[in-house]
């Protein structure tokens, strides 16, 4: 697969709502300067369509979304991790995206950890998040700024709407604050100031959700589930298995097709029985008129 760095978008807000978040204690950033090209180099064009908003669950888990690259493009992809729950939920889900490594190796966040971060909750649609300057100080160009930015945007709506803190059956609006003042330029790039939406064609055309990266499932049956933004469209998947020495050697493979019905749009399962071992998934879009398959997702699990 193969996942790195570059991105699309933009924005702008106003109006200045009193924050009754929770402020961060500050901590190490992590260290590097990202230097990225063009979004794409050549490859094929990504569906225009976005992910549907999180619908509410049970879970504890925070919804976050990363960075990372598929077919030389660059796209949106989340995981849900464990974080602490002594802040709200679109606090905690920002602070992990900000301060925590992704799971897969392949995703990457150019933010930074910031001294203070808070959000609060206005209206039935509008989320606002205030964060410290320091959380922008990665060295990006437009488009990964514009992406980064969008990072944000997706990662509180799915935390607002997952948490049912907000109605998820209505456009949710964010509106970006840098040490409670408008008109910050993010990275150098993006000017906030304005309500922001999700913008679309931002995630991946392909997306594992479980297992997650590294996951360890029982012996047996193993369910596989994602998503794709092709409702009806076919897809590709193989199951490698690792040996002992690390080489990897198919060991499934097969052919599935992603949910067209409303509400399950672009949802597709797998069942498989699997002995105990060590596994790659890899799931693409089947590629038309006989051409390559595109926009692969990949994920290591292991089944004990």
């Amino acid at each position: 697969m193969g996942r790195a760095r570059a991105f699309v978008l933009a924005g702008v807000l106003t109006a200045v709502p009193i924050l009754a978040g929770c402020v961060a204690e500050p901590g190490p950033s992590p260290t590097g300067t990202l230097m990225t090209g063009p979004a794409t180099t050549g490859s094929p064009e990504p569906p225009s369509t976005s992910a549907p908003l999180e619908t509410t669950q049970s879970s504890n888990k925070a919804p976050v979304y990363w960075i990372g690259r598929s077919s030389n493009n660059v796209f949106l992809y989340r995981e849900f991790r464990d974080v602490p729950e002594q802040e709200n939920p679109v606090t905690r889900a920002l602070r992990a995206m900000m301060s925590d490594k992704p799971l897969d190796p392949d995703f990457f966040t150019p933010w930074q950890n910031p001294g203070k971060l808070a959000t609060s909750i206005s209206g039935k649609d509008v989320i606002t998040v205030d964060v410290s300057e320091d959380a922008f100080n990665s060295n990006l160009d437009a488009d990964m700024a514009a992406r980064a930015v969008q990072q944000l945007v997706y990662t509180a709506t799915a935390a607002a709407a997952s948490s049912g803190l907000i109605d998820s059956g209505q456009q949710i609006r964010v509106r970006i604050l840098v040490d409670g003042h408008t008109d910050y330029m993010a990275f150098g790039q993006v000017q906030l100031g304005a309500l922001m939406t999700r913008t679309a064609g931002l995630v991946a055309p392909v997306w594992i959700i479980d297992p997650q990266e590294g996951s360890e499932v029982a012996d047996g049956s193993v369910k596989i589930t994602g998503r794709s933004t092709s409702a009806g469209g076919k897809l590709r998947w193989q199951i490698l298995r690792t040996a002992d020495n690390g080489a990897k050697a198919p060991f499934l493979t097969g052919e599935t097709t992603a949910s067209s019905e409303q509400g399950q749009a672009g949802v597709f399962t797998l069942a498989l029985t699997l002995p105990a071992g060590d596994y790659e998934l890899r799931v693409a879009q089947a590629g038309s008129d006989g051409g390559p398959d595109q926009f692969e997702d990949n994920r290591s699990f292991k089944v004990r």
